[in-house]
């Protein structure tokens, strides 16, 4: 029997995006349900998820939360391309590997990506921009040096794409728009081409596209930055 899962998410958060691209991948059905994150959560909603957050998913009718949990969740349940058994020969090495790269991403760099974006000043801004190439130049470049185009030599997209996708995909598109200094990227591309080369196949990639509007993101990140700053 196919499981039944229903999926609690925001087109626009890209912590629950990282679920959208695990469904993908693992091309499962789902049932959906957009929160409202602009508003106080509903009585309802807070039931399921007494946090308020998204992702949340029902499946077979136990409730999991958090982004990395949830995809984690699917990863294991239903094995694939995305993360080998940890009893498969390499397999333990390689979700280490994987949960390394993921960890060093989340804690050394992403947290500079998102002061970039809502910094009061533009000092505050270039400052977060040097801050996150200098994290990927020192901390994730290295570990990237066999990607091709994916993570660890893989054709496929694997479990660290499906936990930094969202966030790679901003990146690489928000730019454009005038939301991010455009040097951020050209600064990667020169000085960290290991993962210019595969952060551009990840932000290509159809999963990761999947609910992504970028133009939609880049006026709604735009309309935040700006009352930020008259704050």
């Amino acid at each position: 029997m196919a499981a039944k899962i229903k999926l609690y998410t925001n087109h626009g958060c890209p912590w629950a995006h990282r679920a959208h691209i695990s469904l993908a991948e693992l091309q499962l059905p789902y049932e959906e349900e957009i929160i409202d994150l602009s508003v106080p959560r509903t009585p309802e909603y807070l039931k399921i998820n007494p946090r308020g957050l998204v992702p949340s998913i029902e499946f077979n009718g136990e409730i999991l939360t958090e982004s990395a949990i949830v995809s984690n969740f699917l990863a294991d349940a239903f094995p694939s391309h995305l993360l080998p058994a940890s009893n498969t020969p390499g397999g333990a090495l390689l979700r280490a590997k994987i949960a390394f790269f993921v960890d060093t991403f989340i804690s050394k760099a992403n947290s500079h990506f998102f002061k970039a974006q809502w910094g009061k000043t533009d000092s505050e801004v270039e400052s977060s921009v040097s801050a996150y190439v200098e994290a990927i130049v020192k901390e994730v470049e290295p570990l990237l040096g066999n990607a091709a185009p994916f993570f660890n030599g893989s054709d496929k997209l694997t479990q660290a794409e499906v936990l930094t996708g969202s966030f790679i995909v901003r990146l690489f598109t928000l730019p454009k728009y005038g939301v991010l200094p455009e040097i951020i990227l050209s600064d990667l591309s020169a000085k960290a081409p290991n993962f210019y080369r595969w952060g551009e196949a990840v932000s290509k990639h159809p999963s990761v596209l999947g609910i992504y509007d970028e133009k939609v993101m880049a006026a709604w990140t735009k309309e935040r930055a700006a009352k930020l700053r008259a704050a």
